[in-house]
């Protein structure tokens, strides 16, 4: 068995489709199905439904495709940590966060590149869900999102800060000026919110339910800068992390009020798989992490 034929089969799962899992590979459609075709001979199992296309995986085929995603993501770990005791640290540092965090992100990036020439970063903005399938399939060296409500499993936590909701409106509407709004109170008003694929949402929702609330939203968007474009110009209110009004701070003309009875707040941190040894690009970042904790350099 070969490395290689491990990386076909994680292509062709990927890509579903024969032609554009060999060019991943950067190999021939010929080499790809011959690869395949010998892993099946030496595993003893069929692994590939084929027709006239790829028509998907058999039961065996995605125990398999499971095993081969660990076992590239590990050969990759190891590859870069050989190149980091030769050459320093390289390669591609890949993060998926919650929209909420994004503004959170940079106060690590920027510490993070400083003295790495040879790093790179890729910021993904994702949901939970979606962080937590990226770091299954080792399509992610970590993740930023919640520990506290709908936890992820399979990982390691290091809390970053905890997440506190405010009413965004404009300055002249009746809520405009308050110093805290209730959840009743933001209830009655023309709410734009997030969609309810992202979990900051479904937070909201429970904690309206709570508050014996029931909001009819005239806005759902997947993006924290909608919201506070359409805030700005008039269609609603929007309910926001203040993570996301961090210096430069609140825009010009807008009105922020903390959200009580009742006050919530959840824990925000980092998430990486579980594993032995930690990958070096994903323990550069958890070190970096909880040095600034030590030194007061993240929110609380």
């Amino acid at each position: 068995m070969q490395i290689a034929q491990l990386r076909y089969l994680v292509a062709l799962a990927r890509e579903r489709h024969f032609g554009r899992a060999a060019e991943a590979c950067h190999v021939s459609q010929p080499t790809l199905s011959a690869g395949l075709q010998r892993l099946e001979e030496e595993l003893g199992a069929r692994l590939v439904l084929r027709g006239r296309r790829f028509e998907g995986l058999t039961a065996e085929g995605e125990r398999v495709f499971a095993w081969a995603q660990r076992i590239a993501a590990d050969v990759d770990g190891l590859q870069v940590d050989l190149r980091a005791m030769r050459d320093g640290l390289t390669g591609r540092l890949r993060i998926g966060a919650i929209p909420t965090s994004l503004p959170v992100v940079s106060s690590l990036s920027a510490p993070l590149c400083a003295g790495r020439p040879g790093l790179e970063l890729s910021v993904l903005s994702m949901s939970s869900r979606e962080i937590e399938q990226g770091l299954r399939q080792a399509e992610l060296d970590a993740g930023i999102t919640y520990l506290d409500n709908e936890p992820l499993s399979g990982v390691r936590t290091l809390r970053l800060y905890r997440e506190r909701y405010l009413l965004l409106t404009t300055a002249d509407e009746p809520l405009g000026q308050s110093p805290e709004v209730t959840w009743q109170e933001a209830a009655a008003r023309r709410l734009c919110l997030l969609s309810p694929d992202m979990q900051n949402r479904r937070i909201v929702d429970s904690i309206m339910r709570e508050a014996g609330a029931a909001p009819r939203p005239v806005l759902e968007t997947n993006s924290i800068s909608t919201l506070v474009d359409h805030v700005r110009a008039g269609v609603g209110c929007a309910i926001v992390a203040q993570s996301w009004l961090r210096p430069p701070g609140l825009p010009a003309g807008l009105h922020a009020a903390p959200l009580v009875e009742p006050r919530r707040e959840h824990a925000i941190g980092l998430v990486w798989r579980e594993r032995e040894p930690e990958p070096l690009l994903a323990r550069t970042l958890i070190t970096l992490v909880r040095r600034l904790r030590r030194e007061g350099l993240l929110p609380e």
